[in-house]
């Protein structure tokens, strides 16, 4: 994103932090209608399973994002603490990770665990939405590919009152949550990180402004599939051919 006047003053941090948080209220896909569904308990077992099983591809996707965001740094220092982002979400030999999380969780809805992982069913849109995060990261400014992991500026709170709502209205969710409590921690630490170096590295105006709409962009991304799953599975419940259907009992 360009500015009109080249010559507009730099943003201080604090200026620039609040254009950054600001766009949660905003963009952030807490305010969703499917996930408002979510969280007044209006969703079937059916309608979670959808969720559960297209929100894997976005999880299975996460270290591959990390991953090319590695491989485009020259900072060894910027390296060693980015990496830890891949080991929280693939694991290591001491213990699961953030994908196998979900797994569990997927499993706690009554999804077999390959049928998830094959992605078979996935819904075109999610996969389309989530491919072109990682043509972000692979291919805008790296400035920007770091910028558009900023939504977990946003995701303690929506993480909270999830876990909150699941147990109350999903209690035989409950077992599966483990993906969310270890989030709690992470994404706060991974947040800090992320704005410190944009903070350092956005040195003029307008490097400033494509940061903030590449976090707007992983807004969309992120709106863009839950208008999937809505569509598909809530109104007017038109799932495309091969996606995941929902049992009727």
């Amino acid at each position: 994103m360009s500015l009109s006047n080249p010559d507009s003053p730099l943003l201080s941090f604090d200026e620039l932090r609040t254009r950054l948080l600001a766009i949660g209220p905003e963009r952030y896909h807490h305010q969703h209608p499917f996930h408002l569904m979510m969280h007044e308990g209006k969703l079937t077992r059916g309608q979670l399973q959808a969720w559960a099983l297209n929100r894997y591809y976005y999880q299975s996707r996460i270290p591959i994002k990390d991953a090319i965001i590695l491989s485009r740094s020259e900072d060894k220092e910027f390296r060693k603490a980015w990496r830890k982002r891949i080991v929280d979400h693939d694991g290591d030999a001491t213990s699961a990770g953030g994908i196998q999380r979900w797994i569990k969780l997927a499993e706690a809805s009554g999804l077999d665990s390959e049928r998830v992982e094959r992605g078979d069913e996935v819904l075109p849109a999610t996969r389309y939405a989530v491919n072109e995060y990682l043509n972000i990261v692979r291919n805008r400014t790296f400035l920007e590919a770091v910028a558009s992991s900023l939504t977990e500026l946003f995701s303690k709170d929506l993480i909270s009152l999830r876990m909150e709502k699941m147990r109350q209205h999903y209690p035989w969710l409950s077992g599966g949550l483990d993906y969310f409590e270890a989030r709690l921690t992470q994404a706060p630490e991974d947040a800090a990180f992320a704005i410190n170096y944009v903070r350092e590295n956005a040195k003029t105006r307008a490097q400033q402004e494509s940061a903030i709409q590449a976090l707007r962009d992983k807004c969309d991304i992120l709106w863009a599939q839950l208008d999937a799953l809505y569509f598909a599975y809530v109104q007017p419940g038109w799932p495309p051919p091969s996606a995941f259907r929902i049992e009727v009992k």
